[in-house]
């Protein structure tokens, strides 16, 4: 069966339609990828890089593979003209409008998933529009109050509790109520989105040594043991809290399934050193299947021909299994 997935390039002056220019000469197999962009933008930006491209009209009722050279194409018009390495906050809500096209079409079920080329936040935020990243926004536009991010590379999910916060305000953001759905979010998405029957989760502590035993911080005694043992008297497999120091080595790793850091920088770290090229971002929670590349806009390399496709190859990878596990849950 093909798969039908949804590319936005993201910021028109960086590598996203460098990408999706170089992936239309490989297309994977079985698979119709189409991108939610501007022609025009598109076909200069290929002439620039002296490969060919195809763009054809979306057809909803025709699903077809992509052929070497081609993507299919719904049309998102750029709002100024685009520069290659040159931002453009002008440019700012054409990029917004592809990912609320492209999230419509997967929950229409036109499309069974969208992958995500990089944005970039401060040209967005420079342009007067208040953003923080694909996350939050398609939790937003598709009514989800809670959205859970996760990084994945071979052998190697974590997902967060807390994303794009300042170090200051995690703390005093974690408590039981959102533990307690971040993790019932995670446990039921590895169930019905990647097929694991009974998933293992490893829990990370806030503090250094987990907190140890309160002399180092309470969060773990007042707020995170006592939710890891609300869920695992619910049946959740959950080990923790463990010293984030110490859970990322084999010990720990090769008996579980993903593992869920308490802010940002405490486990993305990990993912990125692991398989930084290789990974892909997924949002967990929505009614829908998003995944995207792992690095952002690299402006110096935009209309180089040196942009390197192997996180988009992963991210459409890791989406057309996510997706076989959804039909299979479905049927």
């Amino acid at each position: 069966m093909t798969t039908r997935i949804a590319i936005t390039p993201g910021e028109p002056a960086g590598i996203g339609p460098d990408l999706a220019v170089a992936i239309a000469q490989h297309p994977p197999a079985d698979t119709e990828l189409v991108v939610v962009s501007d022609r025009h933008m598109l076909e200069q930006r290929a002439n620039s890089l002296n490969l060919p491209l195809a763009l054809t009209p979306f057809v909803a009722d025709s699903p077809k593979s992509s052929s070497s050279g081609e993507l299919s194409i719904i049309q998102v018009n750029t709002k100024d003209n685009v520069v290659a390495g040159e931002l453009n906050p002008a440019n700012a809500s054409y990029v917004l409008e592809s990912l609320r096209v492209a999230a419509d079409r997967v929950v229409s079920g036109e499309l069974d998933a969208m992958v995500t080329g990089p944005v970039h936040k401060g040209n967005i935020n420079d342009a007067g529009i208040e953003f923080t990243g694909h996350t939050e926004f398609l939790a937003e536009h598709c009514n989800i109050e809670l959205p859970v991010m996760m990084l994945a590379t071979e052998g190697l999910r974590v997902a967060l509790t807390t994303t794009h916060l300042p170090l200051l305000k995690v703390a005093e953001a974690i408590n039981k109520d959102l533990l307690k759905n971040i993790l019932s979010i995670l446990h039921q998405d590895l169930i019905a989105k990647f097929g694991i029957e009974s998933p293992t989760i490893l829990v990370c502590g806030l503090n250094p040594h987990a907190g140890e035993g309160g002399h180092l911080g309470h969060e773990e005694t007042q707020v995170i043991e006592p939710v890891l043992e609300e869920l695992q008297r619910a049946g959740m497999d959950l080990i923790g809290p463990l010293p984030a120091d110490t859970l990322f080595t084999p010990k720990y790793l090769d008996h579980a399934d993903a593992v869920l850091a308490m802010y940002h920088d405490q486990g993305l770290p990990v993912v990125k050193y692991k398989g930084f090229g290789d990974a892909s971002n997924i949002t967990l929670g929505l009614p829908i299947i998003r995944t995207s590349v792992d690095h952002g806009t690299a402006l110096d390399l935009a209309g180089t021909g040196k942009a390197n496709t192997s996180s988009l190859y992963h991210a459409i990878a890791t989406a057309k299994e996510m997706v076989s596990h959804w039909r299979n849950r479905e049927t």
